[in-house]
């Protein structure tokens, strides 16, 4: 017996979290180009660093032992700290519609950014208390220029979470209205994920 196509049955729908899933990063489209380039930049920097401690693997070695690595694991865990907060500000908003917990969860944030700060603060002065400076030699020259390059990715970041802070206290972003919100947060985690790597590069690998 043959079956007509007007007889079979209609094909389920798709799930409506497929169908309506995001064709594109959250946050501004602009901001995800910012952050690559920003990656790309530190990637040279990475590169280079690498490339000149190749080639004097006994001077490096030498002078990472003077760092402070208690310091750095700290920033690590304050960084990664900040971001879990971002992150929950930005659900807090997005998912529950909750301004206020979200503006918490971003003062939470940037009180960990700003313990980052003192403790690198504290950092360079003991190095420069040391006479330690970009010209002493190679290995200081690429630590204080890419430290000094992150720490003021970290005050642009901490800047744009004050004015998350600021306007999600005010009630500005709601679920389907946060694109400022989510490009903040993708800022931030980009300034927290350099660090990831710039950590265990400069302060860690022999």
């Amino acid at each position: 017996m043959r079956t007509t196509l007007s007889e079979l049955a209609p094909l389920p729908a798709p799930p409506a979290s497929v169908a309506a899933g995001p064709t594109h990063p959250p946050g501004d489209l602009a901001v995800w180009f910012f952050i690559l380039a920003e990656l790309l930049v530190f990637a040279v920097f990475f590169a280079a660093y690498a490339f000149a401690r190749a080639h004097d693997v006994a001077l490096f070695n030498a002078m990472q032992e003077q760092l402070d690595r208690p310091g750095g694991a700290l920033n690590t865990v304050l960084l990664i700290t900040a971001s879990w907060c971002v992150a929950r500000a930005v659900q807090a908003v997005c998912e529950q519609n909750h301004a206020a917990l979200g503006a918490r969860w971003l003062a939470g944030g940037i009180a960990c950014g700003g313990g980052f700060l003192i403790v690198k603060c504290i950092e360079y002065a003991d190095k420069f208390a040391a006479g330690i400076n970009l010209s002493t030699n190679t290995f200081w020259m690429f630590y204080l220029s890419l430290t000094f390059f992150h720490f003021m990715h970290v005050i642009l970041g901490m800047v744009i979470l004050a004015v998350l802070w600021a306007q999600t206290r005010r009630g500005i972003y709601t679920p389907g209205h946060a694109n400022g919100l989510e490009s903040g947060a993708a800022y931030w985690h980009m300034v927290d994920l350099v660090w990831i790597v710039l950590f265990p590069l400069v302060y860690v690998m022999r």
